[in-house]
């Protein structure tokens, strides 16, 4: 079938339906929608809550009743007392066999057994909700490709930017725009990090440890500072974007581990602040995918985006600059963007228009495969933390290996430590070539006088 004639087809089902009663996928009319929900952590029970104290509202919003009818989780004993009506169970078998459930909700986390309970959910005919960054940026495809097949819909809001609704904007409201640029700070973590170095001066370890006494950073933290869970991210933005499949090892990652007070200093100065920041621009045949640490102008709206907070800006052709600002993260923030994809899914079943509005925006036949331009020919401005011994020549040896890979200097700041202690050599770099800077850095390195690897931040053009 066409896809003119497809749509077509698609249309007349969805009028000739819509004062039909809602059935269920056995044919039975339905007077209520019922979910099962795996795992029941802090997401999950975010959206318990969510559902137990918004029912009246979303009833008459959706014109009948979202049941929670059962929970799976291998680590709870009981549910709290409010939803004693809800089934405990130990085994998502009992919700895939239940055959009044039509929507599955997985909130386990990680790739196995989360993609195995997605795929069977699916096999079984039933709609899907995950906030699973992790799964849908490796396996996303073979999960939308299923789903697509048994013609159910995945919901899967939460998975980028906790209870900011940047999915829904994204394939909703900017639909008509080309998407030229997608920049954001992704991460509570990671900015919350950077923000204490920055208000405090504090050292990034120890606001590291202070992140994970309060809840804001997890016992191991390497997926939040080394810029993972931000490329994780990304990947489902530009899957969305621009119509490819994008997957996680598309994404060039560096986190902010790196990164000292000195660095955070040194960028005040220059009258910028340092973000961890997921960047791609839209060159047509190509794409950029990358997150790293980035000096972003104070005068750019992401470089006033504070502590756990997360913002997702986009630029299109035609709408120009939008920012989406908001947690990032949360029981109830995250619980609330779950919800939201049990309402769409719901009303979608109420008019028997399931996949009204594709799962990733684009048709899936009209999808590509990625087209991700190297990092190794991106141009932009750079800034260098050289540490290395207060000796005659160092400078110019340093400033002769620039000169030999065309790396232009804007400026350079030296300052001293303690007698026959290294000092820090700053330079500001014109807009350069990233493959010249690595072989340049690496040659900087190799100097005798150097004794910590140099420290490289890309900077953000304003008007980029």
């Amino acid at each position: 079938m066409s896809l003119d004639s497809r749509v077509c087809h698609a249309y007349s089902v969805h009028l000739a339906s819509w004062n039909s009663p809602l059935n269920d996928i056995n044919g039975h009319i339905m007077k209520e929608i019922r979910l099962g929900l795996i795992g029941f952590g802090t997401v999950g029970s975010g959206l318990a809550q969510t559902l137990l104290e918004q029912q009246d509202r979303l009833q008459q919003k959706i014109g009948i009743p979202i049941i929670l009818s059962r929970v799976a989780d291998i680590t709870v004993e009981t549910l709290p007392e409010q939803f004693s009506a809800v089934s405990l169970s130990k085994d998502a078998n009992d919700i895939f066999n239940d055959p009044d459930i039509s929507i599955v909700v997985e909130l386990i986390g990680g790739i196995e057994p989360a993609k195995s309970f997605m795929l069977e959910a699916i096999k079984r005919g039933k709609h899907v909700i995950t906030a699973n960054k992790a799964l849908l940026s490796i396996h996303g495809k073979e999960i939308f490709d299923a789903a697509f097949a048994n013609n159910v819909e995945v919901g899967f809001e939460a998975s980028v930017g906790g209870g900011i609704p940047v999915i829904k904007a994204l394939k909703e409201g900017l639909v008509a725009n080309r998407i030229d640029t997608i920049r954001g700070i992704m991460n509570g973590t990671a900015n919350y990090i950077l923000t204490s170095m920055t208000e405090h001066g504090t050292p990034f370890e120890e606001v590291l440890k202070e992140a994970q006494e309060k809840g804001y950073a997890e016992a191991d933290p390497t997926y939040d500072v080394e810029g993972i869970d931000t490329a994780h991210k990304l990947a489902i933005l530009m899957t969305i974007a621009y119509g490819q499949h994008i997957h996680l090892d598309n994404v060039t990652v560096e986190g902010i581990s790196k990164i000292k007070p000195i660095d955070i200093e040194f960028a005040r100065e220059f009258g910028y602040r340092i973000k961890l920041l997921a960047i791609s621009r839209n060159h047509g045949t190509d794409v950029e995918a990358r997150v790293h640490p980035t000096m972003v102008p104070e005068s750019h709206m992401l470089a006033n985006i504070n502590g756990t907070f997360n913002a997702i800006q986009f630029t299109g052709d035609t709408v120009g600059d939008v920012l989406l600002y908001g947690h990032g993260a949360g029981m109830m923030p995250t619980g609330s963007a779950v919800a939201a994809d049990v309402v769409d899914i719901a009303r979608n079943m109420v008019f028997n228009s399931i996949n009204r509005i594709p799962a990733l925006s684009y048709l899936p036949e009209t999808f590509t495969s990625p087209s991700i331009k190297p990092i190794s020919e991106l141009t932009c401005p750079y800034y260098f933390r050289v540490t290395a011994l207060d000796q005659p020549g160092v400078l110019s040896a340093i400033s002769g290996i620039l000169g030999k890979y065309s790396i232009s200097i804007k400026s350079v700041i030296q300052k001293g430590q303690r007698a026959g202690e290294p000092v820090h050599v700053v330079f500001r770099i014109h807009e350069a070539l990233e493959d010249s800077v690595e072989k340049a850095v690496e040659e900087i390195d190799a100097l005798d006088a150097c004794t910590e690897p140099t420290v490289k931040i890309r900077v953000l053009i304003e008007d980029e």
